[in-house]
């Protein structure tokens, strides 16, 4: 799929320079291009470094190696690093060709955290064992979706004058089953970030807005019963906004108010990479939900406020890509993995500065997980195939 002549080309690669300074570059597509690129190397690089950093001490504590954690997260960043470069040149029409096989794959994979495969990890049972292997099915679900449901519903809008509101059904009730999966396993912070992914891909792909109403407070509704039906849901969104008594710092509130501590702890420049006192064991999941507490324990405000302004650059790339590529189906795709990536990192911070109640969701490329970690370069290198389709980009390429 060739858009432009080698002319235009050239003069696209030739303004994408001129504009490659001061705030322009925010707007130049090969800026952007490469942005992203370094901004998700880079926060997987620190993400091995703070996995070691705040595990360690709770791996040495256990009789283990404090190298175990994160000498496993540098391997999954290679293995994610080296799939995530084969997903970037694989070419876009593929992705909507095995977009289907891959959600089938994805559910199925989440149907068996219900079998007796299923392991059970801090009160969710999203998990499944593999031999030596344990896979956490709901983070290959995001991919899936990310690649498969802008196709799917590109293809009903196609069809949606002449055949009415029913085309979407069948793409809704894959979703909604996929959705029910992961519910099923008790795993309500997975699931919010399966909801945005579905929002913004029926919101951008032209889904009807009268039925957009109706879709979003349908969801509204099934995530408030979930609340009201659990006491511990419940309790965690009432400790959240609410004044912690003595009894509950011991335990509902114990998680966020050590998280806290740990921010508190940091400063303006932080304790010192490693000095952290808060992984002594004091913090649950602090290398995993919680690694963004020890960031800014460890690296301070600041340390904190350039991993913010890291995934607000990766989330611009994204959006402003999304923007200027000229294919519909590679824009939705490329918002759903920014709703993806940048808001299930947004989510992780607030709820460890206490913005949200507890869920439990990784930071994208940085907390432990080898599940999460390889699936978010994937991701990216889906990202990356689909940003090469903007002339700018698609011309400096074929140059190197």
């Amino acid at each position: 799929m060739d858009f432009f002549d080698s002319n235009t080309a050239k003069t696209g690669v030739d303004n994408a320079k001129r504009q490659g300074f001061g705030i322009n570059s925010l707007f130049n597509p090969l800026w952007c291009y490469h942005g992203f690129r370094m901004a998700v190397l880079g926060l997987s690089v620190f993400g091995v470094i703070m996995v070691f950093s705040s595990s360690a001490v709770t791996a040495a504590s256990a009789g283990k190696s404090p190298f175990v954690s994160s000498m496993s997260q540098g391997v999954f960043c290679v293995i994610g690093l080296a799939t995530g470069i084969f997903c970037s040149f694989v070419p876009v029409n593929w992705y909507r060709k095995l977009g289907f096989f891959a959600v089938l794959g994805s559910g199925l994979l989440q149907a068996l955290t219900l079998s007796s495969l299923g392991v059970g990890q801090y009160g969710n049972n999203g998990w499944i064992q593999l031999g030596p292997v344990t896979l956490q099915p709901a983070e290959f679900v995001k991919f899936a979706l990310c690649i498969w449901l802008p196709s799917a519903l590109s293809v009903a809008n196609k069809r949606y004058k002449d055949k009415g509101i029913l085309v979407y059904i069948p793409s809704g009730i894959v979703y909604i089953a996929l959705l029910v999966l992961i519910l099923a396993g008790k795993d309500l912070g997975t699931a919010l970030i399966v909801v945005f992914i579905g929002l913004v891909a029926f919101l951008t792909s032209g889904f009807p807005g009268k039925w957009m109403l109706g879709m979003i407070g349908g969801l509204g509704a099934v995530v408030l019963m979930l609340v009201m039906t659990s006491r511990n849901r419940l309790d965690r969104i009432l400790a959240a906004y609410s004044t912690c008594s003595a009894e509950d710092a011991q335990g509902i509130c114990y998680q966020s108010t050590h998280a806290r501590y740990a921010i508190a702890s940091g400063g303006l420049f932080g304790v010192g990479l490693g000095n952290s006192r808060e992984k002594w064991n004091y913090l649950p999941a602090a290398h995993n939900d919680f690694i963004f507490a020890i960031i800014g324990e460890e690296t301070g405000f600041i340390g904190a406020a350039m991993v913010i302004l890291v995934f607000m650059v990766l989330g611009w790339c994204l959006v402003f890509s999304a923007i200027q590529v000229r294919q519909s189906y590679s824009s939705v795709v490329l918002m759903c993995i920014a709703t993806w990536l940048v808001g299930q990192a947004m989510v992780n911070i607030g709820v460890v500065v206490g913005v949200f109640p507890v869920f439990g969701v990784p930071m994208p490329f940085v907390s432990a997980g080898g599940s999460s970690m390889i699936m978010c370069l994937m991701i990216s290198g889906v990202a990356i195939s689909m940003m090469r389709q903007q002339p700018q980009v698609k011309a400096a390429s074929q140059r190197v």
